[in-house]
């Protein structure tokens, strides 16, 4: 059973449109968010291109082309501009979604008697 988790198929939600914020992946149905994040020098603040390697968001130059510097800060972007476009890296993130799981039921009344059918209250 172990040995079949590393062939199951995990969706990497390509189908999933780069423009919204948050929906539903057409393939898996999980519930995505997409994040977008720039790259700055973290001396002159000069933006570089970003690329994710093992799961980390780093520049593709090892320095920083005005400065020289070696320090990076990764910045998060709520909205993307179209200047900044070439500079982002989008990561596709699952939001975990709370589900409860109960049971209800009714409570059958006699054709004889008056008593309306009402839900029954839901203990947890």
């Amino acid at each position: 059973m172990i040995v079949m988790e590393f062939f199951k198929n995990k969706c990497n939600h390509d189908k999933f449109p780069v423009d919204k914020d948050t929906g539903y992946c057409p393939d898996c149905g999980e519930l995505i968010e997409n994040q977008w994040f720039i790259v700055r020098c973290g001396c002159c603040g000069v933006k570089h291109k970003a690329v994710i390697k093992n799961g980390q968001i780093v520049p593709v130059e090892k320095f920083c082309h005005n400065c020289g510097g070696k320090d990076f800060v990764v910045e998060r972007v709520n909205k993307i501009n179209f200047i900044d476009i070439n500079y982002a890296v989008l990561v596709k993130t699952i939001i975990p979604c709370e589900h409860f799981e109960f049971t209800q039921s009714w409570a059958e009344s006699k054709e004889t008697s008056n008593y309306t059918r009402k839900l029954l209250q839901q203990f947890r």
